[in-house]
């Protein structure tokens, strides 16, 4: 994360924004800066994911995450994304960042994106994250009761159920010696 004065402005506002439970989606209304852009002129791949991280701040704040994370000393951390770019956003253009928890297994949480402007959809796709503490992932049965919610996980969509199974494929591969 380096986008340290728009992550300020973020929280400031999720402070004052009522709570959001799992399936409710954020709206981030956000607008292309000089710093996003690449040499081509529009928002560089890589920065899309770093405002993703602007909608977990968010998400974080107002599921009350945050406090809870602060409380147990728990640290979030990303495991993982997938991203599909249709169109490319230029300088100073307005766009909305949508962002939705989906869903969860034993340890990750399933987030969707959406980069939206003028009601077409620019970039979409998804992250993965876990909590971590000394000695392991904290199992989301200890996280989400400590959150107030009892619900199971909604169903994942099928693009998202494909991504995990070519993830865990990926990760496989990655416990292995180089």
């Amino acid at each position: 994360m380096n986008l340290y004065f728009r992550l300020a402005w973020i929280l400031l506002r999720a402070l004052a924004a009522p709570s959001v439970a799992p399936g409710e989606t954020i709206e981030l209304r956000l607008r292309v800066l000089p710093n996003d852009l690449d040499l081509n002129g529009h928002v560089n791949n890589g920065r899309y994911l770093t405002l993703v991280d602007l909608g977990l701040a968010t998400l974080f704040v107002r599921s009350g995450f945050l406090r809870l994370c602060l409380a147990r000393r728990w640290r979030p951390m990303g495991g993982g994304s997938i991203a599909y770019f249709r169109r490319g956003l230029t300088l100073f253009q307005a766009y909305t960042l949508r962002f939705t928890l989906v869903g969860w297994d034993e340890f990750w949480n399933y987030c969707a994106f959406e980069f939206v402007r003028e009601g077409a959809l620019h970039a979409h796709g998804f992250v993965k994250g876990a909590v971590s503490r000394p000695g392991g992932l904290v199992p989301n049965s200890e996280i989400y009761p400590a959150l107030g919610i009892t619900q199971p996980s909604p169903p994942l969509p099928d693009a998202l159920r494909a991504w995990i199974a070519a993830d865990t494929l990926l990760g496989e591969r990655a416990r292995r010696p180089a």
